[in-house]
C-alpha cells in the first residue's frame, strides 16, 4: 500500500501534468485513501477546462430490440422474459420536440442493435431532428464506415460506443459473437468521419483487474475520447452474469476522476446506474470530475421496458419531472444548466 504522500504526488502529477503511467494509475485505481484527493483534484480539473455547466442531454430509449447477446445486458437477444418494443419515426422526432421544449439542446437516440432501423431510415429521423436546431448523439452499436458515414451526412454530431473493457479477453468472453477489434474498428471508423467520439468502461466485469482498468484509460487518452461514460456492472437476473457481484461504486468514481484528470476537456456523465446503486450518486460524480447528465425524456411504458439492469431510477417519472428535478439539483450544487449544446472545447494541446 503506497503512504499518504506517494499518493498525493501522484495526483498532484496527475493535475498538473495530465498524464500518468500505467503504474502510476493502477496504484490510485486501487487505494481507497486516494478517493477524496483524487475527486477534488478533478472538480478543480473540470472547473478550469469545463467550467461549471452541466450539460442535459435528453436520452430517447427508441428501441430494446437487439441482435446482440451481451453477458451482462438485459437486452440481450436471448433474454425471452424482456418485453419487447420500437418507437416509430413520428413517435421519436415527437419526443425530440418535446425534449426541445423542455429546454434541451442535445438528444441521444439509443437503443439495442435493431437492425429494423436501416441506415436510410435513421438517417431520415436525424434530418428531422436536425431542423429542431438540436445536436444528436447516437448510440445504437457497430455498424459500417458507410452507414455511420450516412448518419454523419445527415447531421449526427456524437456517437456513444462504449468498449466496456479493452482486455481482449474479457470483451469476446461477455460479449459472444462479437469481436473486439472490430469494435476497435468502429471507434476509429468514427473519429476519421469527424463524430465527437463517446466511449466507457463498465466496472465490475469478472477478471477485470485495476491494471486493466488503467489501459482502459490509456486506451480512452490514445483516442482522445470527446466523451467518456463510466459505470458499475449492476447484475440484471435474466442474464448470465445475474449472480455476479456488482461493480464497486468507489472504484467507478476514482476512476471518473482520474479520466478527468487525464482528459481534461472531455464530457464526462455522472451515469444513471451510479444513482441506482448510491442515494444522490449523481450529486457526488459531479462533484469528482463529471459535467453531463443524461436524464431519460422517453414516456411512458417504454420507459420501463428499456431495462438494462434491474433498479433503474426515476422509471416512473415523466421527462419534465425528470428535467425539474435534475435542474434543482444541480443549482443546489452551486452549477447550473449550461446553455449551449455542449460541444467539447479544445483548450489546449495536451497531445501524448
Amino acid at each position: 500500500m503506497p503512504n499518504e504522500e506517494k499518493i498525493l504526488q501522484l495526483i498532484a502529477k496527475a493535475e498538473q501534468e495530465h498524464t500518468l503511467k500505467k503504474e502510476e494509475l493502477t496504484c490510485l485505481l486501487a487505494s481507497s485513501q486516494a478517493e477524496e484527493p483524487l475527486a477534488a483534484a478533478a472538480d478543480h480539473v473540470r472547473q478550469e477546462f469545463v467550467g461549471d455547466g452541466v450539460h442535459l442531454r435528453g436520452l430517447i430509449e427508441f428501441s430494446n430490440i437487439c441482435r446482440q447477446d451481451c453477458m451482462y445486458c438485459g437486452l440481450r437477444r436471448d433474454n425471452q422474459r424482456l418485453e419487447r418494443y420500437r418507437l416509430g419515426a413520428d413517435e421519436i422526432v415527437g419526443l425530440a420536440e418535446k425534449a426541445k421544449g423542455n429546454g434541451y439542446h442535445t438528444v441521444v437516440l439509443q437503443s439495442g442493435e435493431d437492425m429494423y432501423f436501416t441506415a436510410e431510415r435513421l438517417a431520415g429521423i436525424i434530418r428531422r431532428i436536425k431542423a429542431l436546431d438540436l445536436a444528436v448523439t447516437l448510440s445504437v452499436g457497430e455498424r459500417s464506415f458507410d452507414e455511420y458515414r450516412l448518419w454523419r451526412e445527415a447531421g449526427a454530431d456524437r456517437y456513444l460506443l462504449r468498449i466496456e473493457t479493452t482486455d481482449r479477453e474479457v470483451y469476446e468472453k461477455f460479449d459472444p459473437g462479437m469481436s473486439y477489434d472490430n469494435r476497435v474498428r468502429c471507434l476509429r471508423d468514427l473519429r476519421t468521419l469527424g463524430y465527437e467520439v463517446g466511449t466507457g468502461t463498465l466496472v465490475g466485469l469478472p477478471g477485470q483487474t485495476p491494471v486493466s482498468i488503467a489501459e482502459d484509460i490509456l486506451f480512452y487518452q490514445k483516442l482522445d475520447a470527446d466523451m467518456v461514460g463510466i459505470g458499475p456492472l449492476i447484475p440484471n437476473p435474466d442474464t448470465p452474469l445475474g449472480s455476479a457481484p456488482k461493480g464497486d461504486f468507489h472504484l467507478t468514481r476514482r476512476m471518473v476522476s482520474l479520466l478527468r484528470l487525464l482528459l481534461p476537456e472531455a464530457n464526462i456523465p455522472a451515469t444513471t446506474a451510479m444513482e441506482t446503486m448510491v442515494p444522490h450518486g449523481r450529486e457526488l460524480i459531479l462533484a469528482s470530475g463529471a459535467n453531463v447528465v443524461m436524464p431519460n425524456v422517453t414516456e411512458g411504458d417504454s420507459r420501463r421496458k428499456y431495462a438494462l439492469y434491474p433498479g433503474k431510477i426515476c422509471v416512473a417519472d415523466t421527462p419534465e419531472q425528470c428535467r425539474r428535478c435534475m435542474g434543482g439539483r444541480i443549482k443546489a450544487m452551486g452549477r447550473f444548466i449550461a446553455e449551449d449544446k455542449g460541444f467539447r472545447k479544445h483548450r489546449r494541446d495536451l497531445s501524448i
